[in-house]
């Protein structure tokens, strides 16, 4: 365990079949033939070795295939990537960020990793999440945390922060990420990406979201681009799309739609943004009134026990893990669980029996939801309520009732479209903290709306390309 506090900037940039390239584009030119696939493949692998001692993103590499996918099969076809170590990947052992449980290797993929597969990718390995994906920084209690490459002294954010770390410091164009409270745009804020959570059932479920009483999950990636994001949603959708939402397709550019799009910079939960995350909203605010949008200030108004009732859905599911975990492996002991999944559960049985009524009432929320939209396409709010982290701040380590006041003073925006089911995509702001770290802010939109969302994207990256870690 690194014993030293690190702050550099570190990526993994240089002069290889990589290049600069995004997912498309080296997917594009492998299909030319100007780049080899097993070549990206190794070279990606060499990339993740001479970041990981700094990062430790990574839980399990695999050895780059002699032999790599060629240009067919895929839109994003060769592209090197990672799983996030919470999804089945045949023959790799699956072991959810915990201590509490020896990994079993999975003997089949999971429905989303077959969904994934089907865009073409590569697969490296698997990359690290905090235990059980339940804190929204990878950090643990008795191993390294996963740092962030803009300033290895602060959190890469989670739960999806191994992927995050890795396509940030460009290891990889783009990785898997799933989203159960903001777990694919917590990290992509922290991390200068593109991360976009999708309409509930938008891509496949996995067996355990579809067991939950309200399942809040989403699958997706992170991304350096916004068409790599596009990429893979269209991809996703080839593989299978759900009848009951509008088809999304390839979405390639900014539409001429002028949209009307309200705004927040407190949460709904009367949490007040920083100022360095209210800048970045204004700012954004003000670049889409001059490129034709209507902006203005919007209300959502949600029960006054949204905070407690998402903190006690949590509770539950850290509680479920702990009766079930023997399906994890023989020797889950859930004493050996970390300091926030013990909390969560220990809180969670002091009041097990509003369960019924936290279920009614996150469920209800669905419908401030919609008034909130009213005469409105879109709603701009920051992602995070403060700026990036320094590493320990979100420790499970920190005694729990201070850790659970950090991370509702933090993560207070990003849960209202799990619980609701409503996709939202997170974009780097064309500002950055005094420390030069990204600033995160996000659209929601209505159920389906994933196209108008990327379409908003991909103006706002064509305005002002997106900030670079290694041109820090």
């Amino acid at each position: 365990m690194t014993t030293f506090e690190e702050r550099a900037t570190v990526h993994a940039y240089r002069d290889d079949a990589l290049g600069e390239y995004d997912a498309v584009g080296l997917a594009d030119a492998i299909r030319r033939g100007e780049v080899g696939a097993a070549e990206a493949a190794r070279d990606a692998a060499e990339r993740v070795r001479a970041v990981e001692a700094r990062l430790r993103a990574v839980q399990v590499h695999i050895d780059p295939p002699a032999r790599a996918a060629g240009g067919e099969g895929g839109v994003l076809a060769a592209v090197p990537t990672f799983v996030k170590d919470n999804t089945d990947y045949l023959g790799l052992p699956t072991g959810h960020g915990s201590a509490a449980f020896t990994p079993r290797v999975a003997r089949r993929h999971a429905p989303f990793t077959r969904q994934f597969l089907s865009s073409g990718v590569t697969v490296l390995g698997k990359t690290r999440l905090p235990e059980f994906g339940f804190s929204p920084a990878t950090e643990y209690d008795g191993a390294d945390p996963v740092r962030n490459p803009w300033n290895t002294g602060y959190s890469a954010g989670g739960s999806s922060g191994g992927s995050a770390a890795l396509v940030a410091a460009g290891a990889v164009p783009i990785a898997h990420a799933n989203d159960g409270g903001g777990s694919i745009r917590i990290p992509a804020a922290c991390c200068g990406l593109v991360g976009l959570k999708p309409t509930r059932g938008r891509v496949v479920t996995n067996a355990q979201s579809r067991q939950l009483p309200l399942d809040i999950v989403s699958d997706g990636i992170v991304s350096r681009s916004v068409r790599d994001t596009a990429a893979f949603l269209a991809a996703a959708e080839a593989h299978w799309r759900n009848p009951r939402l509008p088809p999304v397709g390839l979405v390639e550019g900014p539409s001429g739609r002028r949209l009307r799009i309200g705004f927040l910079l407190d949460s709904p939960n009367g949490v007040s943004a920083d100022t360095a995350t209210r800048a970045a909203v204004r700012e954004t605010a003000t670049t889409l009134e001059r490129l034709g949008h209507t902006v203005e200030p919007v209300e959502l108004t949600l029960d006054p026990r949204f905070t407690e009732d998402f903190l006690s859905y949590w509770g539950m599911l850290s509680f479920l893990l702990g009766v079930t975990g023997r399906s994890f492996g023989a020797d889950f002991d859930r004493r050996r669980m970390d300091g926030l999944s013990r909390g969560l559960r220990e809180d969670y049985l002091k009041g097990w029996r509003r369960t019924p009524g936290v279920l009614r009432r996150l469920k209800r929320t669905r419908e401030a939801y919609a008034a909130a939209f009213r005469g409105l396409d879109l709603i701009l709010t920051p992602v995070l309520a403060h700026t990036t982290p320094e590493i320990g701040h979100l420790s499970p380590t920190v005694p729990y009732r201070t850790l659970i006041d950090r991370i509702l003073a933090y993560v207070a925006f990003t849960p209202v479209n799990n619980v609701v089911g409503t996709p939202s995509i997170s974009v780097p702001a064309a500002s950055a903290t005094e420390e030069g770290l990204p600033v995160g802010v996000m659209f929601s939109g209505r159920p389906g709306s994933e196209r108008t969302l990327l379409e908003v994207a991909f103006a706002l990256e064509a305005d002002r390309p997106f900030r670079r870690v290694q041109d820090r």
